[in-house]
């Protein structure tokens, strides 16, 4: 985890100084602009850092000023940066051939052109969030030893909840998941992304509370529940009435069972494996079908061998911006969407939140209601 958070500040360093070094040209001619420059690129680059470290022991305001500033840095930094590396090679190309019009080369004017554009995006990108569509799904699974033929199943997962995906946006959520009149509601992770101080402070999430559904609320634990501290963030969900599965399994209406396995990001953060999925599966009856939440769609094949009837996951976002849909596709068997694997089902939701800027392009926030029918 440790060279996690170095490649990345690294990485975010680098791309920042880029960014920064190019801004700088642009106004080379208007030196009057530099103190005002150096000082929003700072406090823009810095913010979202600074948030997460001193966050819980300053004022909400100004939390929610740095934590908002620091995400939406986020989307503007991307598409600065793929931008600036368009224009740079084109400026490459040009060099050569000379083809292009004089405002390519005048740092000034193509800098306004370019903030102007990226300011566009991201404005487009923040009204789509809010946006949040309900996505239909059938899938048929063996029955088994099930008395029902079919179940109405809700699967939201990657709230995110913070200031930023406040109480406003979860009662939405909520409203809209209530219309479904579901049998069960299922999240795989990713429910609270906060200091557990800052969300009880301001009573971020208590609205899960008022989720309606016939048999309940199951929760895993995605990366994020670990990263801010998953004994706080799972007792918060428990107060609200809601069932946590860490590595356990339940039997609903004698029909099915419901397993939620931790996230596989356990080891970085307690030192300890989340345990395989045989051992989870011991006290299972298998003469039920089983309904698996694993927060991260990785390693399809252990869960294909285990002949698990249906998997939910979350996590990928579907890239959330575009273009990192086509490295999330790149790097998941399964982004988004259904997938058959052996005898198992898949089915990764790209998620209702976002993560660090609300602000969506090649993705949209989703509820997805799954019609299950149990076949003989």
């Amino acid at each position: 985890m440790v060279l996690f958070f170095v490649v990345f500040f690294i990485v975010y360093s680098a791309a920042n100084y880029y960014i920064f070094i190019h801004g700088w040209q642009a106004i080379a001619h208007f030196p009057f602009l530099k103190p005002f420059y150096i000082t929003i690129f700072l406090f823009a680059a810095s913010a979202y850092i600074i948030s997460k470290i001193i966050g819980a022991n300053i004022p909400d305001t100004l939390y929610d000023i740095l934590l908002w500033s620091g995400s939406f840095w986020f989307a503007f930094m991307l598409y600065f940066f793929l931008f600036i590396i368009l224009i740079d090679i084109t400026r490459l190309f040009n060099h050569f051939f000379n083809i292009y019009p004089a405002f390519i080369s005048a740092n000034y004017s193509l800098a306004k052109f370019v903030a102007f554009l990226t300011a566009i995006i991201i404005i487009i990108g923040f009204i789509n969030t809010k946006n949040i569509k309900i996505n239909y799904a059938e899938i048929d699974i063996p029955k088994k030893s099930s008395n029902m033929n079919g179940l109405n199943l809700v699967l939201v997962a990657d709230f995110h909840m913070t200031p930023i995906n406040n109480s406003n946006l979860l009662k939405k959520i909520v409203e809209k998941i209530n219309t479904l009149n579901a049998d069960i509601v299922l999240m795989p992770g990713d429910v609270l992304d906060d200091n557990i101080n800052i969300l009880r402070r301001r009573n971020i999430g208590k609205s899960l509370s008022k989720i309606k559904s016939k048999y309940g609320v199951f929760i895993s634990n995605g990366n994020h529940e670990f990263i801010n501290g998953v004994e706080e963030m799972d007792k918060y969900l428990e107060e609200m009435k809601l069932n946590v599965l860490r590595d356990s399994s339940i039997l609903i209406n004698k029909s099915f069972y419901v397993v939620g396995r931790e996230d596989r990001s356990k080891i970085n953060f307690t030192g300890n494996q989340r345990k395989s999925l045989k051992e989870i599966l011991t006290n299972v009856n298998r003469d039920y079908a089983i309904i698996l939440l694993d927060h991260n769609p990785s390693g399809l094949e252990e869960i294909a061998n285990e002949n698990i009837e249906l998997q939910l996951s979350g996590h990928t976002h579907n890239g959330q911006l575009f273009p990192l849909n086509f490295i999330t596709k790149w790097i998941y068997e399964i982004s988004w969407g259904n997938l058959k694997k052996g005898q198992t089902q898949f089915y990764v939701t790209c998620g209702v939140g976002t993560w660090g800027p609300p602000v969506r392009l090649g993705s949209d926030s989703e509820i997805v209601n799954i019609k299950i029918r149990f076949v003989e």
